[in-house]
């Protein structure tokens, strides 16, 4: 099947990925855009690993003020060079991070940042939920409804509030083969008046 430069224009405009990357994801789709995405973003998360270990000199400071000043949120992404860290879609990236912690509260970075006591406290609830279910299915039970208690609260694994089909580490991780280099959110903090 041909690729048509339309249909690589079309992938480029969606995941701002390099022409060529765009071109070998959609030959190796056989031109299913879908396909392609899905191939892109696994790649991207391959690109990723293969960075981990690189020094973050770099960054931007970005915010969110929601109308009527409500709600502010401030973070700090991280990314290897001042060239990425100046890119205004680095920095858009950053401000829609910023507007999404706005939207969503977001009460920890990753999972590792989850306090032990947090968890325990979290389990001791749940476990009362289970206990009325069959004794070999409660553990598992149990692992689900933490998982998905804490993915809500876990910045990484929340789902993205203008792209729901991709998560905060998701966007990151395409971030990252977009521009080549490492990048990861370092901190944040997010103010209400409520």
């Amino acid at each position: 099947m041909s690729i048509t430069t339309e249909q690589i224009k079309e992938l480029r405009d969606a995941t701002g990925v390099s022409i060529m990357q765009c071109k070998k994801a959609l030959e190796e789709a056989n031109g299913d855009k879908e396909k392609a995405l899905v191939i892109l973003r696994k790649k991207s998360k391959e690109v990723a690993e293969k960075k981990e270990n690189r020094a973050l000199g770099a960054g931007v400071v970005a915010s969110y003020i929601h109308a009527g000043g409500g709600v502010g949120t401030m973070i700090e992404l991280s990314c290897e060079t001042d060239f990425v860290g100046r890119n205004k879609d680095f920095q858009k990236l950053a401000y829609d991070i910023a507007l999404h912690i706005a939207a969503m509260n977001p009460e920890f970075l990753k999972a590792e940042d989850i306090p032990k006591e947090t968890k325990i406290k979290a389990q001791e609830v749940f476990k009362e939920e289970v206990k009325d279910k069959p004794e070999e299915m409660q553990e598992k039970i149990l692992e689900g409804k933490l998982a998905a208690y804490f993915s809500e609260r876990i910045l990484l694994e929340q789902k993205f509030v203008k792209n729901p089909e991709l998560t905060i580490q998701n966007l990151v991780e395409e971030a990252v083969q977009k521009f080549g280099e490492k990048m990861e959110i370092h901190r944040f903090i997010r103010f209400s008046v409520k």
